[in-house]
């Protein structure tokens, strides 16, 4: 019996002993048994010493410092972002993803002992605009490597190729508005880097500068899930078998807008939840097959070129949650078998040319109960069927040729945060329902032809609305007592453009959040002293009115100002010194259209933010001030028109991101000539015309102003990340600060309201001086020009048949000079030239007759005695004796050509309504045979 008792014991022990040991075999890999190797913690401890936390670093608002839990007595297996491998406890994984890392990481960094290392990522920090060091090819397990938004600059290494195990590779270069640099990557790169990582699952190159073709090697990669190629500077046709890859759910290749391409035929088992084409050049119409995308949430076409009818296969999509196709040439019916995409939440639809009734298939989506819409965009019909869309939130109607009253269907609609209707005929008062949509975060009917008396407190009734504009409207304005709740107001942008002001309206005083006023064009004289202490002011634009007197040092109280614009007014005496040196923010200064004096102030900011300075149409004198180099983000500087005694300013080719540089019409003197240092990298316009440089055209320096040429013009593109606020829940809005430009161009002057989109304008405009000698050579190496003047000069021998290599040259003015023998051929072969004149010269045989010569006209030629050709009515080769020229000798007598130059061509300009001059050039005021008339009797 008690064998039997101890048996059974017995047997219990092994089952709990058994049990035990099972549970701890099973358990014991789920805790090491060993801490993290030595050295590698030492290796993370000394990258960590290199850096520095700031919370600007990250974007991401819920970023934290991940290196605070890193300690020289704690297990690195156990700190923040640190993950080893179970088994042999190697590190294998470093993701300080949004860390508030701030520093320079080189080629000593110690990261790269982590031989053993299979994921790293290190976006969304700051590496102060380091290049990603070639070392990461050591890195060789590398699986999963994301080094994004992380200020990263120059040409991402070919080293990465050598990663042949990557899974994903995460590149996609900084957006933050202080980003000056951006990576890039050599196509021959992106090649090779397919081909060695044959399992890529993941490419994403976001705003990284590629500059070339799509390699059809891409559809090779059959493993490729997800492919992003934004704002690459691609180009050209995109392979069409990219769309087929088996594996294919994510594309995205907008903003590469000469990047062409058609959508193939869809197959069926395709996978694809995303196509992103936003601002490309895709065109062709619509497959019927892309009915087959069943997976498919997010389409985005809006910008291209696609026609055609929309095809009765979208029935099909019925997971789509986002559809844009706005800023197309569709055509037809917009069916209504739109109603089964019911899951929709937002829909942009408008600038198409759809003929049939667009409304119908709306109202029925409205009835769907389970819609959830909540952003349209529609340019076609309105029907009061959008008073039963009770979920929209954002509603966005412009340019839509709207007409009548407003819509009193849209008070109807509650839940309405954002509401744009600007841009149409709108006509009566604006409705005090209106002022019902409590949820109203953004109001927007600029640009129609309100009217009525309308008291501007009342917007404060809204408790939520962040933005308000009602420019350009006909509305008369009741000025009323400053109400007491407008410190509570949540107001931060007003744009009050054109509304028949005479007065800076009362309730302004009290708006504590304040950021952006925009009060152009109306009849203010004055700014009242209380605006002194609006201190959140981030943007104050006050041109085109009345101002009148001294601009008041105590503007410079406002030490958030980023955009200053006074333009146009009858402001006096000098620019207050302080804007130099007590505003840091500064990006924007425009004071041009003045009666301004005395010397430009000395900017002794050293990290000075200003990137447009526009001083022109002023009287002011001296030297422009060497502290102008302080502004190394300058990018455009203007102050023709003034009474600028000074000689060539070399030292501005220094600035890393100077685009223009105008200094027509001032006093300007001596030879232009530049140091080795002096390269003007990004110069793509400079005008010094109407000055008194001398000398001959420098070689050397025209040799260096190589962004001209046409292979570097993808770089001179503005950025746009100017100026960004963020308004409520609407996230953040950027002011658009467009850089206003004029310069003579075809025979006018031409005004560009938004030089940032003529990033491609090269122009070179040296007239009206007194160069002399011949035209060099190198002139013709500058392949991007598309404006050359050297007219009203003492310019000799021969025109260079180099000038035939500007194959963008669309207007050359070399008259008024002393050059002889014959047209080069080559001219003749430049197709888009639209202007040329090449007269009161000494040229002679017989004009080019084939080509683009023959849309000139005979005034292109005349005043040369020894030229011929059909062009010339009286002056026909066969029958006309060749015989040299000599210019008349007052052409030589200084003072006579100072005479002649005051004749240069006038220009009247019209309508400067808006902000936005209107009018261009009306020509020359005196043809030039009268001039010659006149310099020969007066």
């Amino acid at each position: 019996m008690w064998f039997g008792w101890s048996s059974a014991v017995s047997i219990q022990f092994l089952f709990l002993f058994s049990l035990f040991s099972f549970t701890y075999t099973n358990c014991l890999p789920l805790v090491p048994l060993a801490r993290c190797h030595e050295d590698e913690r030492y290796a993370l401890l000394q990258f960590k010493e290199r850096f520095v936390i700031s919370k600007s670093a990250s974007d991401d608002p819920f970023s934290y410092p991940k290196f605070a839990s890193w300690n020289a007595s704690t297990d690195c297996c156990l700190w923040d972002g640190i993950q080893c491998d179970n088994h042999t406890t190697h590190v294998i994984t470093v993701d300080l993803s949004s860390s508030q890392i701030y520093g320079t990481m080189d080629a000593n960094s110690t990261l790269f002992h982590l031989k053993h290392l299979r994921s790293l990522d290190l976006s969304d920090n700051h590496f102060n605009h380091s290049q990603i060091p070639s070392r990461i090819a050591e890195l060789s397990q590398l699986r999963y490597l994301n080094l994004s938004l992380s200020n990263f600059f120059g040409e991402i290494p070919q080293q990465v190729l050598y990663l042949s195990k990557l899974l994903s590779l995460d590149l996609c270069s900084s957006q933050s508005p202080d980003a000056i640099h951006v990576l890039s990557l050599k196509i021959s790169t992106l090649r090779s880097l397919i081909l060695n990582s044959s399992n890529l699952e993941t490419l994403l190159l976001d705003d990284v500068t590629i500059s070339s073709v799509v390699p059809d090697i891409f559809t090779n990669v059959t493993s490729l899930q997800r492919l992003s190629l934004f704002n690459c500077e691609l180009y050209g046709e995109f392979p069409t078998g990219v769309f087929h890859l088996p594996n294919l759910k994510y594309l995205n290749l907008g903003k590469n807008p000469d990047l062409t391409g058609k959508f193939p035929d869809f197959h069926s088992s395709a996978q694809i939840t995303c196509l992103e084409l936003f601002n490309t050049s895709f065109y062709g119409a619509l497959p019927t097959s892309i009915g087959n995308l069943k997976s498919l949430n997010v389409l985005s076409i809006s910008f291209c070129s696609f026609s055609g009818s929309i095809p009765s296969s979208f029935r099909n999509l019925t997971q789509l949650r986002y559809l844009e196709f706005e800023n197309n040439k569709f055509q037809g019916n917009l069916p209504s078998f739109l109603v089964n995409l019911t899951k929709l939440s937002t829909l942009r639809v408008g600038s198409n040319e759809f003929t049939t009734d667009t409304i119908t298939w709306i109202c029925k989506l409205s009835a769907m109960n389970n819609l959830g819409l909540d952003f349209i965009n529609i340019s076609n019909q309105i029907s009061s069927c959008f008073a039963n869309l009770t979920q929209l939130s954002i509603l966005t109607l412009p340019h839509t040729n709207l007409s009548g009253q407003l819509p009193s269907w849209i008070m109807n609609i509650t839940n309405l945060a954002f509401m744009d209707l600007s841009h149409n005929n709108l006509l009566g008062e604006i409705p005090n329902s209106l002022f019902e949509l409590v949820n109203l975060e953004s109001l927007c009917v600029s640009y129609n032809l309100l009217e009525g008396e309308l008291e501007l407190e009342k917007f404060l009734r809204f408790k939520m609305l962040v933005h308000v504009g009602i420019s350009f409207n006909k509305f008369s304005l009741i000025n009323g007592k400053n109400p007491s709740n407008a410190s509570l107001s949540p107001l931060q942008v007003l744009d009050l453009r054109s509304i028949n002001l005479n007065e800076f309206p009362n309730f302004l005083r009290d708006l504590a959040k304040l950021s952006y006023l925009y009060m152009s064009n109306n009849s203010l004289n004055s700014i009242p002293s209380w605006m002194r202490g609006k201190t959140s002011l981030r943007g104050l634009i006050v041109s085109h009115n009345s101002l009148k007197g001294k601009i008041s040092p105590l503007i410079c109280k406002w030490k958030s100002l980023l955009h200053l614009d006074l333009s146009f007014n009858n402001l006096r005496g000098m620019i207050p010194s302080c804007l130099g040196s007590s505003i840091p923010s500064l990006q924007i200064l425009v004071l041009k259209g003045n009666k301004l004096i005395g010397h430009i102030p000395h900017i002794y900011i050293i990290t000075s933010a200003l990137r447009m300075i526009d001083l022109s149409h002023n009287n002011l004198r001296g030297q422009l001030p060497r502290t102008l180099l302080n502004c190394r983000m300058l990018e455009l500087i203007d102050v023709s028109h003034n009474q600028i005694n000074d000689s060539f300013p070399f030292w501005l080719g220094t600035l890393p991101e100077l685009k223009v540089v105008a200094f027509r019409d001032n006093h300007f003197y001596g030879s232009i000539r530049c140091p080795t240092t002096c390269t003007f990298p990004k110069l793509h316009i400079i005008d010094l015309s109407h000055n008194q440089f001398y000398g001959s055209l420098p070689s050397k320096t025209i040799q260096k102003w190589k962004s001209m040429k046409a292979s570097n013009i993808s770089k001179l593109k503005y950025e746009d990340y100017l100026m960004r606020t963020r308004l409520g829940n609407l996230g953040v809005l950027t002011d658009q600060c467009n850089y206003s430009f004029s310069i003579f161009n075809k025979g006018m002057t031409m005004v560009y309201e938004t030089l940032q989109k003529f990033y491609d304008l090269i122009a070179i405009d040296l007239s009206s001086n007194k160069f002399n000698g011949e035209i060099p050579d190198v002139m013709g190496d500058l392949t991007g020009l598309v404006l050359l003047n050297l007219s009203n000069n003492m310019l000799s021998g021969s025109i260079p048949s180099a000038l035939g290599k500007l194959s963008k040259l669309e207007a050359l003015d070399l008259s008024c000079n002393h050059l002889s023998g014959k047209i080069p051929q080559q001219l003749a072969e430049l197709t888009f030239m639209e202007y040329l004149n090449v007269s009161f010269n000494n040229l002679s045989g017989s004009i080019p007759q084939n080509n683009q010569f023959s849309t000139f006209e005979g005034s292109s030629f005349q005043g040369n005695q020894g030229l011929c050709g059909n062009i010339l009515l009286f002056k026909k080769c066969e029958d006309y004796a060749r015989s040299p020229f000599a210019p008349p000798s007052a052409f030589d007598d200084d003072q006579d050509s100072k005479f002649f130059s005051q004749f240069d061509w006038k220009v009247v300009l019209i309508g400067y309504g808006g902000g936005f001059i209107a009018g261009l050039a009306l020509g020359r005021t005196f043809g030039q045979e009268v001039i010659v008339w006149l310099k020969r009797h007066v």
